[in-house]
């Protein structure tokens, strides 16, 4: 098999795991191509979890077809694995149906699931890892953030003017953006096992926060940072689908059966941004979705737990006193301290901009609001 093919498999693989963007939350998106010769037999992906994994419906596929496993090359995006969870394990799948030779993109960091290229290799089966290994692990950025550091990746969208500003003073933000931008924002909300704002944008927009321009089988969760328990019951956020309310004291008002609290304060009585990532991470939340106002963005920018930044900038002006992006808790006063950025991509959408930054470093700050 030449190195130009198995790199067209691996591409096909990672393209089949993406169909699974919106729905495998928590598990990892995983795709796998079945082929002979350099040409496909069956593919699969992983759709849902407690469902088939990619290996196993990609096996089915390819017998589906008519077409023989045996002797075949698996290419998977992740390590085959190795244990009995919600499926049976994959590893022993792929050498039930004969595969001669398995290529895999990336090791599998879970170590309940690991060690399926080790099984197929003690039973005489090639194995290769590291193929497109970054593209692979960019499709399961938040898993592999998670069981790393115990936190979900944290991505902040904001769309402001090309002068910076998300509103007007009066608080009107309806809409800076187009139609094409506002829809593109959805898709990334759908990718995301939650969305999150504050108190203040659910008492000003009364938002729903959820996915609707897009179509999608997967609402996100969604949480709401709420210091004092403020919220109305009648809150459109809490109407529909799961929600967390994130308090430094439990809420006074009774509040439906489908919101669930987390109480999270610091010393001083605020909520504590860093441990309320780390609760979001233990209930299994990969990707978290922000869309808040500048107070709360300027929180988590300041407590280190911002990765990535998902900005729309329409091309206006709104000019002072507008409003702006991030309000820090302490105002800089040295260039040194600022916070530095590396541009992933900028693209257009519409009329407007997408740039898509990553934090290359974070202030220190206290984590709380």
């Amino acid at each position: 098999m030449t190195a130009a093919t198995d790199r067209d498999m691996m591409t096909r693989a990672l393209a089949l795991a993406e169909r699974g963007m919106f729905t495998t939350t928590p598990n990892p998106r995983v795709g796998c191509v079945i082929a002979r010769d350099g040409v496909v037999l069956g593919e699969g992906w992983h759709e849902r979890a407690g469902e088939a994994h990619a290996e196993v419906r990609a096996l089915n596929d390819t017998r589906a077809r008519g077409n023989d496993t045996r002797g075949a090359t698996a290419y998977v995006t992740l390590e085959p694995c190795n244990h009995q969870g919600r499926t049976p394990p994959c590893s022993e799948a792929l050498l039930g149906a004969g595969i001669e030779r398995v290529v895999a993109a990336m090791n599998d960091p879970y170590a309940e699931a690991a060690g399926g290229a080790d099984r197929l290799k003690t039973a005489g089966i090639a194995v290769e890892v590291g193929l497109l290994e970054d593209a692979a692990r960019e499709l399961n950025i938040g898993w592999l953030q998670r069981l790393r550091l115990g936190r979900p990746w944290i991505r902040l969208k904001l769309a402001a003017s090309l002068d910076g500003r998300t509103a007007l003073e009066n608080g009107a933000s309806q809409w800076i953006t187009g139609e094409e931008a506002r829809a593109d924002g959805h898709r990334w909300r759908a990718r995301a096992c939650a969305i999150l704002t504050g108190i203040g944008t659910v008492q000003h927009d009364d938002p729903q926060l959820n996915v609707r321009a897009i179509a999608t089988s997967r609402q996100p969760l969604k949480v709401v940072v709420d210091r004092h328990g403020e919220i109305s019951p009648s809150a459109r956020v809490l109407a529909g689908g799961a929600v967390i309310l994130v308090t430094a004291t439990r809420p006074a008002a009774s509040l439906p059966e489908n919101v669930q609290v987390i109480t999270a304060p610091d010393r001083d009585g605020r909520i504590d941004l860093r441990a309320m990532a780390a609760a979001l991470g233990a209930r299994e939340i990969n990707e978290l979705h922000v869309e808040a106002g500048a107070k709360l963005n300027g929180a988590m920018l300041a407590a280190g737990i911002v990765d990535e930044l998902l900005l729309y900038i329409a091309p206006c002006l709104l000019g002072d006193p507008a409003r702006g992006m991030f309000a820090l808790p302490a105002p800089l006063t040295r260039l040194v301290d600022r916070v530095p950025l590396s541009i992933r991509s900028v693209e257009p959408i519409g009329d407007d901009w997408r740039v898509l930054a990553r934090v290359a470093a974070v202030a220190t700050a206290t984590g709380a609001r």
